[in-house]
Parts: structure tokens; sequence; C-alpha cells
């Protein structure tokens, strides 16, 4: 399509995935006037409810995203999912003159989908990441152990998110439980942090890059339930070593869209932990808190415009995201309870994802702005855990 042979009508944007991240994706769309499509698996899915660009198929099918593709200018994710060899054909496609550009591409896409890879180009380019090793078998983790100390932690090399995927290890029975399952993992140090952190950067085709406040993420189980904007007691120069990281990744990995690196922070350093080339959760907050939003920023980034303010609209900033509740609890039926969050505080801003509720599953976030931290932690805690729950988390 490339705009319609240049430039006779706004441009389209093809997101691969129909999450809650192509949902807010899609809103950030409209605002912008272009043109926006999803590749959904089912017309249940997050954004596919409202995304009027919706077509259905599989991300693992070759066929189904290059039909996807031909409708499209630029090509995206929100996801890691897509297979290599898939990405390969796309960007190859992409290479004619009526391909979509596939923006992050292939390349950079690898240090996402293995994090083994992931790890050794982060010690390839001397930046921090914690102690790590292949293993295959039970004697590879005891030797870690015997360098490190138990616990190791065992990670899978492809596809684990939101703490699947990550198993700590206190004892070798522990690893060889794991290793009885037929998943690549590789073994690493357990760390021990004072908080976790995100550095979250922008960068478009021809370079030019953006870095958001360094944020704190508060996590259970690991996943992510909290965001803290910026990080509270932060030093000045720990925020600016992480970001200067955060932009230097994006360069050498050659990051088209928004990256985010998730950070460890000890008394003495920073280590990277995970990478992540699309919206992330640790930037939900940006859609009230900073000048630009972080779904905003990532279609000005693939589309190689001029990128938008990342600084914050408010001192501070929190975000608490909404779980569904546990069997037995709270009725499914979200909505009632907004009366109750918004009467009890106007200030909560409310973003639902569309998401059938299950147990413990994240079906949204809410988002609160001010200057005292400890407050705004208070309220965003409370609406969350009324909207998920229907009890008010104290």
């Amino acid at each position: 399509m490339i705009y319609e042979q240049q430039g006779l009508r706004p441009p389209v944007v093809g997101m691969v995935g129909a999450g809650q991240l192509a949902r807010m994706t899609c809103q950030a769309a409209i605002s912008l006037g272009i043109g926006f499509r999803v590749l959904a698996e089912t017309p249940a899915d997050s954004a596919a409810l409202v995304c009027a660009g919706t077509v259905t198929g599989d991300y693992t099918a070759l066929p189904d995203l290059l039909a996807f593709a031909r409708e499209c200018d630029v090509l995206t994710f929100d996801h890691e999912h897509v297979p290599g060899e898939h990405l390969a054909a796309l960007e190859k496609a992409g290479a004619g003159q009526n391909g979509p550009a596939v923006r992050p591409g292939r390349a950079a896409l690898r240090y996402t989908q293995d994090k083994l890879a992931m790890r050794e180009r982060l010690r390839a380019l001397g930046l921090p990441c914690p102690r790590h090793a292949p293993v295959t078998d039970l004697a590879g983790v005891s030797a870690c152990a015997a360098d490190w100390g138990w616990p190791v932690v065992l990670k899978a090399v492809t596809g684990g998110y939101d703490g699947r995927g990550v198993w700590v290890c206190g004892t070798p029975e522990e690893a060889a439980a794991v290793l009885a399952h037929p998943v690549a993992v590789f073994a690493e140090e357990h760390v021990a942090f004072d908080a976790e952190l995100a550095a979250l950067v922008a960068r478009s085709p021809h370079g030019q890059a953006a870095a958001y406040p360094v944020v704190q993420t508060v996590q259970r189980g690991g996943v992510c339930h909290e965001v803290l904007a910026p990080a509270p007691g932060l030093a000045a120069g720990r925020a600016r070593e992480a970001q200067r990281m955060a932009l230097e990744l994006a360069a050498e990995l050659g990051v088209t869209g928004l990256l985010a690196v998730e950070l460890f922070a000890r008394p003495g350093d920073l280590l990277i932990n995970e990478l992540a080339m699309r919206p992330h959760n640790s930037g939900h907050w940006t859609i009230e808190g900073a000048r630009t939003s972080q779904f905003e920023q990532h279609l000005r980034a693939v589309l190689d415009l001029p990128l938008g303010d990342p600084w914050m609209a408010a001192p501070q900033v929190a975000m608490a995201n909404v779980f569904g509740a546990g069997t037995g609890t709270a009725s499914p039926d979200i909505y009632p309870r907004f009366e109750h969050v918004m009467a009890a505080d106007p200030g909560v801003k409310v973003h639902l994802y569309g998401k059938q509720v299950r147990p413990g599953r994240k079906i949204g976030h809410v988002t609160v702005l001010g200057s005292d931290m400890a407050g705004l932690r208070a309220r965003a805690r409370r609406a969350a855990s009324y909207l998920g729950t229907g009890e008010e988390d104290q």
C-alpha cells in the first residue's frame, strides 16, 4: 500500500495480536487519525471488541500473516511470539514496492524471543545483567550453584512472561523437577535487590529517541501489581544511568518503536532483567500521566514521525492493575462497581480491557495523579481492589 502511493491518505498500521496493548494502541490511533488494524486470534480478543479494522487469523500461520500485512503500511506487534522464520518472510515481502515495513524487525525481536540470546548480547555489549549459564542437566545446575549458591533461578529460553517460565530452585531436587519438563532452560543467579525498575524509551527509524521517567514496578509472584512514577527514592544519577542503558540498547539492537528495560536495583548497581519491544505494563500510567502516552509514542516511532514529549503531566503517578476475583467471591460483573469507585474518588481513571473475568487474570488498571506518592498508592490500590473483588484493599 505504502500510503496509497506516497501520501494520498493517512497510513495504516497493523498490529499482530489483539490483547489490551493493541486495544489501547487503537485508542491512540483514533486520536492521530491514522488507519489501524489488528490480527486477532478470536473476535472476543480485547482489541477486537473495539477496533473496526479487525482481522481474525493465526499469527503462527504465514499465509494469515502475509494476507494481513498486504493491507498495512507498517506492521508492528503487541507480543513477541510470531515465529522468527515468519518475521523473515514478512520482511522479505516488505522489501517490495508495496510491502509493509516491519517494526521492530526480526533482528531486534530475537532478543525478546530468546532470553539466553538476550543475556549473551547484553554481556557482549558490556551491560550489567545477572550471572547466567546454559544448562541441560542437573550437573550443570549444580555447577552453577557451587559458584553462586542456592537458590538458582531456572528460566525458559522462550515463551515465558508474567512470572511464567521462571522457577526459583532452592535444592537440587527442585531443579531436577523443572528439568524433567520438556522445556529448554538456562540457569541464572538469584539476585537480592532493593527494588524493580523499568526504563521505557522510544526510537524511530531515523534514530530519534525519547526516554520516559524511570518507574518502580511492584511485583507479586512475578506479576506486576503497581507502577510508581517516577520511582520513589531513586537518585537522579541512577535514573539517568537506567535511561542511558535503555537508549544504548535501543540503538545497538536496532529497535524501532518502544523498548521497555526491566531492571533490578541493588545498593551499588543496576542489573538488566528483561526486555520488551512493544508497549508495556510499566508504561500504562502514561495515558494520563505523561504528555505523550506510550501508545501514541509507539505509533509515532513506527511511522517515523517526530516523537512526542515523554515527560510527566503531574509530579507523581500511581497505577494499579485490576485482577479478577477469586472463585466464590465477587460477581464478575465489574460495571456496577463503577458508581462506588467514581463517587469515592473522582480523580481515579479507570481502564478496563474487555476481558472475561477469571480469578487472578489482569483485566484492567487504574491511574491516579498527584504529589503524595503514599496517598496516591493507597487510592489506586483501593480502587483496583474494589473493581476486582468488590472490597477495598486498605
